[in-house]
């Protein structure tokens, strides 16, 4: 029971890397001409990523609205990006 639930759930955020309809932060990597956007989840990042949490946090303290976030992370490829989320 417990091994069909997790496998469950981990298909499930699996696919929500791939939501493009309820996603509340985009993350721009690379620099140009190799820059790819990542649509992704405040809720997510902020509890697997202590870095991410630093910046979605200070967001908040500048930005207090509850608006897409945008964040900017030009020195990461797409490449290590993805292996990262």
């Amino acid at each position: 029971m417990s091994t069909q639930f997790f496998t469950k759930l981990s298909q499930n955020y699996l696919e929500l890397l791939k939501d493009d309809k309820y996603y509340d932060t985009t993350i721009e990597v690379g620099e140009d001409p190799n820059v790819k956007i990542f649509r992704t989840h405040k809720n997510i990042l902020c509890y697997r990523s202590p870095y991410l949490r630093r910046i979605l946090d200070s967001n908040n303290r500048n930005n207090n609205t509850n608006d897409l976030v945008h964040i900017r992370l030009p020195n990461i490829s797409s490449e290590i990006f993805q292996i990262i989320l």
